[in-house]
């Protein structure tokens, strides 16, 4: 029987960075979005008119915008076409909230459009989830019982398919907050000191997804690695 440690050198060396780096990201997210939030928007729009007025700018039809509960739980919910926004986004006139609310009004311009990466990703996330769960659990299993070494394969070729869907999430994001920059500054929504704000929001948000992939990848690789150590 072989035994498996959570915590190797592989671990150590390429986790631990990734995971530092996407905490660091989280901080930067949180702290830019906190300084924009004090920072109002001189015509006073809020987060819902923001949503609304992109809409209206990329021809996206018939998408509700909704107020929900949390904090940065903002969201494009493609089963309902619609658009949730935060306490801290839905009825805020400031530049965090023009931001957050244009982006989210980009993703829902993807699907009016028909995006191709926000498409591919819609479609391979039931089968991502499934494999999420059940990556780790054949990965342990494989490395505990050394009569089936078939077990690890499986569960890193099922992680992997994590790792894909958060490459995938990477061309997603950005191209919903260049649609929302966009559609800001054609529609003279935010002053030019404040379209920079906004762009500070989206770009902090967009590192968080870098950092999210890269922690992912990162945790490929060691599982890969340790897998043929352990083949030797």
């Amino acid at each position: 029987m072989l035994y498996y440690s959570p915590f190797d050198v592989y671990y150590i060396a390429l986790v631990v960075p990734a995971v530092l780096l996407s905490l660091f990201c989280q901080f930067k997210v949180s702290s830019t979005f906190k300084k924009y939030s004090r920072v109002r928007t001189r015509r006073g729009v809020t987060g819902e008119q923001i949503a609304a007025q992109v809409c209206r700018l990329t021809g996206t039809q018939n998408v509700p915008v909704r107020a929900v509960g949390g904090h940065l739980t903002d969201h494009f919910n493609p089963k309902d076409n619609s658009i949730g926004l935060s306490q801290s986004v839905y009825g805020e006139a400031s530049v965090a909230a023009a931001g957050v609310a244009a982006h989210e009004a980009g993703h829902a311009a993807q699907y009016a459009h028909g995006y191709g990466p926000i498409k591919l990703r819609s479609a391979i996330l039931p089968v991502t989830r499934f494999g999420s769960m059940l990556a780790m659990p054949l990965i342990i299993a494989g490395f505990v019982f050394e009569t089936m070494p078939f077990l690890v394969n499986a569960g890193i070729a099922l992680f992997s398919l994590a790792v894909f869907f958060q490459i995938l999430t990477l061309p997603v994001e950005f191209n919903a907050s260049r649609r929302a920059l966009r559609a800001l500054e054609s529609g003279n929504m935010l002053d030019a000191d404040e379209l920079r704000g906004a762009k500070k929001v989206l770009s902090a948000a967009a590192m968080t997804y870098v950092a999210a992939m890269a922690v992912s990848l990162m945790q490929l690789i060691r599982l890969m690695l340790v897998a043929r150590g352990r083949r030797r």
